[in-house]
């Protein structure tokens, strides 16, 4: 079969320049320019939503550094790296390390069983009575300075623990943000302080005006327990009408009217007769914090958002969390507890009398040294090793003898590296940076946080998320989604034969 030759034939010109071929060529042409222009719109989008994210990001920065720089006195004015806290100058009533969170309370559906308080109370925030003079009579503050903060190694040491450290770049450590906070409530003869022998002189260095007579030191660690116990014993002794509060010395608060207004409602609901907790308002779901079960409300007029505690809960896993915020039922248990010293020392001897009764052998001789010496060396070493809230909350809950305080104050345990993390300023899509900035170097980096330690450079490349602590002595690389299981390094390091570096 045979076809004609002019199929298979090259076109002619006078076919390449036919109508048709120019209206296809007219047509795509216009599709190319649509396709430009469209690619031109696309550019300036992007561009617009990037400077819109930088400008959200730098409202953001502007706006926590106004905060700084609002609470901040002339004290504060330079940053120092946060592992090194500078020599303090006698502690005042001065700037506060705020704990900044833009998380909000969301409105959830409460379980029909319990009754459900507002997440900031019922009063919002009752009204402290005091005007500008915030003492409260008869009231002492109780700050328990222990842990060696594990998750926070190696920055944090057995032999200068986190609450020695500045972590927020402020000038202040956390003990003396503590103090700080709670020196209006009571002054300095009201104020104590219980921590280990390791730590005495450097928390006398940080807090000079605390009175030597006010500094408990335990001979060991023994739990939260044996620690507010010592000194509710020590200060029934000294005062029996004495209502104490137990507060730790390593976290952070930020809405300090509030916190006052708290501790102060906390005080009311102690004198009739309960040992009394502050319950922190949930931002989220958190598994690292134990809850509080919120129950009735008391009615007390001077305490007007105190409520019976249901019950105490463990740290739960995050589907339970998640119930536990959508029931609005429950709060953060921050370890905080106001109570008369003596109904304490009652409630020990119900529930623990050995410890109760080791711990007054040991106040009924504190003041004399040789005795307690020798008495101490008798029963701290066979104390029973327990946290207050096993020993004496969660049964007395069980009864009816817990109060709580719902709270609606800012508060962090600054419990690993991402926690702190969040406390610090940062660039648009850069690492915090604990320390001096000028020690680090990023390119392609975002989130994290680098702790410059050693004084040489840290650079990193193409790298999100990590957490770097680089001592002169250790170097730490983690993610921050780890960063709570640091202890389990500092476990292997133990085992390995590096307790020097612990």
């Amino acid at each position: 079969m045979s076809f004609p030759r002019h199929l298979f034939s090259p076109p002619t010109p006078q076919a390449v320049s036919s109508p048709n071929t120019s209206n296809v060529e007219a047509m795509f042409g216009q599709i190319m320019e649509v396709v430009l222009k469209s690619r031109a719109e696309i550019a300036e989008l992007r561009q617009e939503c990037t400077e819109l994210r930088q400008a959200n990001l730098s409202l953001e920065r502007q706006v926590r550094e106004g905060i700084i720089t609002q609470l901040r006195s002339p004290h504060h004015g330079t940053q120092t790296p946060g592992f090194t806290t500078p020599a303090p100058s006698s502690p005042q009533l001065r700037a506060k390390s705020p704990f900044l969170n833009s998380h909000s309370i969301p409105s959830l559906a409460p379980l029909p069983s319990v009754h459900v308080a507002s997440p900031l109370g019922d009063n919002y925030v009752t009204s402290y009575p005091f005007g500008p003079v915030r003492e409260i009579p008869g009231f002492y503050v109780v700050i328990p300075a222990g842990g060696a903060g594990t998750r926070l190694w190696p920055l944090s040491r057995e032999n200068h623990p986190k609450f020695l450290l500045d972590v927020t770049l402020q000038g202040r450590s956390l003990i003396q943000a503590t103090w700080d906070r709670l020196l209006p409530l009571c002054g300095a003869d009201r104020l104590a302080v219980v921590a280990g022998p390791a730590h005495v002189k450097s928390i006398h260095e940080q807090l000079p005006d605390l009175l030597p007579d006010n500094l408990f030191c335990e001979p060991g660690p023994k739990d939260s327990m044996a620690a507010i116990g010592l000194a509710a014993a020590i200060l029934a002794q000294r005062d029996p009408d004495a209502v104490i509060g137990s507060f730790a010395a390593d976290h952070m608060i930020s809405g300090n009217d509030a916190f006052l207004s708290a501790v102060y409602e906390a005080v009311q609901v102690a004198h009739k007769g309960y040992l009394v907790t502050i319950g922190i308002a949930p931002s989220h779901p958190s598994t690292g914090f134990g809850y509080v079960r919120l129950g009735e409300k008391l009615g007390i007029p001077e305490a007007p958002d105190a409520r019976l505690v249901s019950s105490f809960k463990e740290k739960p896993d995050a589907r339970t969390a998640a119930a536990y915020i959508a029931s609005g039922s429950y709060r953060w248990n921050a370890g905080m507890f106001v109570t008369k010293a003596s109904f304490l020392l009652d409630l020990l001897k119900e529930y623990k009398p050995d410890l109760e009764e080791a711990l007054r052998r040991v106040a009924a001789v504190w003041d004399d040294d040789t005795q307690r010496s020798k008495v101490l060396e008798e029963v701290w070493p066979s104390l029973e090793k327990i946290a207050i809230d096993h020993a004496v909350a969660e049964p007395a809950a069980l009864e009816g003898r817990v109060a709580v305080v719902p709270a609606t104050f800012g508060w962090d345990d600054v419990g690993d590296f991402s926690s702190i993390a969040e406390l610090l300023p940062a660039e648009a899509n850069q690492p915090r940076i604990l320390g001096d900035s000028g020690l680090v170097l990023t390119e392609q980096v975002a989130g994290g946080i680098v702790v410059p330690g050693s004084g040489r450079l840290v650079a990193c490349l193409g790298v999100d998320d990590l957490v770097i602590v680089d001592m002169p002595d250790t170097l730490l690389v983690t993610t921050r989604a780890r960063s709570q299981e640091v202890k389990r390094l500092v476990k292997k390091a133990k085992e390995a034969g590096w307790r020097r570096l612990l």
